[in-house]
């Protein structure tokens, strides 16, 4: 792709993928500039003073930002089709590109590795980016979520512009587009109910590693992924024979080690989950050439996503804890990474998307029931909604009766002051859902609250 000046617009452009693409552009040289409706309602948002910062000019989501200076426009897939921006482009003529198709074209002129699976992709491509940094493999990286050590003034953390040819990417399956990229290396971490069904998902994993020129790297002791039609895929596991296998396992409250044919790796956060992201990431660094005591040094140094098993508070009997965890798979992973913090947790949960939450709905309902014990409880809040047409024919209070009748502690309520009127009642919480930035703000009411009791 040429490095040419061009203008691009971003509408949605505070999305974490979009937000990482225009961000990337403009380190790149490009002139860009966006909006986002989420802007508008809070100056105070994440992104927006680091894209600022960054030479990006944020105007309102209006239209006005749409001038025929424009080389094109990139959608976030969240910007529905009748919105000022759409339609003044297509007034004008200015070329539109979704960031799916715009992230496919990027993908290609990369030699890019493609993290994907319906769990842990954030946390492994950051993972993988950061420790290649800490390498001096000068790596380009666009994520999903924003990654504590590349935070800066001018960065949100999900987005890193390097000097070498390779791309790290979050290959997210929501909308279906990734069976479009053509990447050097792709990384399968699971398969599980999701954004879409679990067939659709196969195959569009499937197309994913077929479109794929170099090693495709897959988690062994995921069952469904052992079932795919994938040609030599190169393994990972830790309770299945792979060629790259996780030994003297040792999952402690706050993070984990174990080790890789006798070099011993540390990480800090806790869960098996976070060791399947670490060896996805061993495994590519093994491919190009880095030595499993170099990879050690480099994953060591690791800090995290924001909004995963982001602890705000852990004093005495308190904890708050703050995390993204949003379909099924990902909640029984949480609640037994926080299960050995505390005796009993109350858990708050988020349902983010009326579409969602309807297909996920048993699933969330068995996640609670298996994972909860007799000492917890579960709150859920009102769905998030993000905009759009939809079908409201599901609500919170779905998930919380299901989960009540088969014997376990919830609730739902209709508003967060609900929430934090629990405090007295219980001394750790937990946070959880997808896209609303403001559930952090949520946890760290709580944290305040019990740390002035």
């Amino acid at each position: 792709m040429s490095d040419k000046l061009l203008r691009i617009f971003y509408s949605g452009i505070g999305g974490s993928g979009t937000s990482a693409l225009a961000l990337f552009d403009a380190l790149r040289g490009r002139v860009v500039s966006g909006s986002d409706r989420a802007f508008d309602h809070d100056p105070h948002h994440p992104a927006y003073a680091p894209l600022k910062a960054a030479g990006i000019e944020i105007v309102p989501q209006d239209g006005s930002g749409i001038t025929d200076t424009l080389d094109f426009a990139v959608m976030s897939t969240a910007v529905e089709e009748d919105m000022p921006e759409i339609v003044r482009a297509r007034e004008l003529g200015i070329p539109i590109k979704t960031r799916p198709e715009y992230l496919a074209e990027i993908v290609s002129s990369y030699r890019t590795v493609a993290v994907s699976g319906t769990s842990g992709k954030s946390t492994a491509s950051g993972m993988l980016a950061h420790a290649m940094r800490e390498l001096d493999m000068s790596p380009n990286f666009l994520g999903g979520g924003r990654v504590k050590g590349l935070r800066s003034g001018t960065n949100p953390g999900n987005c890193l512009r390097g000097d070498s040819d390779i791309l790290v990417i979050e290959a997210c399956e929501s909308d279906g587009t990734i069976v479009n990229y053509r990447p050097a290396y792709t990384i399968l971490l699971n398969l599980a109910l999701d954004h879409k069904g679990l067939e659709e998902t196969a195959r569009m994993f499937e197309a994913l590693a077929s479109n794929t020129s170099g090693s495709v790297f897959v988690n062994a002791d995921d069952e469904r992924l052992r079932r795919l039609a994938i040609s030599d895929p190169v393994t990972f596991s830790i309770d299945t024979p792979s060629e790259l296998k996780a030994e003297d396992l040792s999952l402690a409250p706050r993070g984990s080690e174990f080790s890789v044919e006798g070099v011993r790796f540390r990480l800090a956060h806790p869960g098996r989950y976070n060791v399947y992201n670490a060896l996805s990431a061993i495994a590519v660094l093994r491919e190009l050439g880095v030595t499993l005591k170099d990879a050690s040094v480099a994953i060591a140094s690791f800090r995290g996503i924001e909004r995963r098993f982001d602890v705000m508070l852990d004093e005495g009997d308190s904890l708050v804890i703050d995390d993204y965890a949003h379909n099924p798979h990902k909640i029984r992973a949480l609640i037994e990474a926080v299960k050995p913090l505390r005796s009993s947790v109350c858990y708050v949960f988020q349902p983010h998307g009326f579409g969602p939450t309807k297909l996920m709905l048993e699933g969330y309902i068995e996640a609670f029931s298996s994972g909860l014990r007799d000492e917890d409880n579960l709150v859920v809040l009102p769905i998030y909604y993000a905009g759009g047409t939809t079908s409201r024919d599901i609500s919170g209070a779905d998930i919380a009766r299901g989960v009540a009748a088969n014997g376990r502690s919830a609730e739902a309520v209709e508003s967060r002051a609900e929430v934090l009127g629990l405090t007295n009642r219980f001394s750790s919480f937990v946070v959880f859902g997808a896209r609303d930035e403001t559930l952090s703000d949520l946890a760290r009411e709580l944290a305040d609250a019990l740390s002035k009791r």
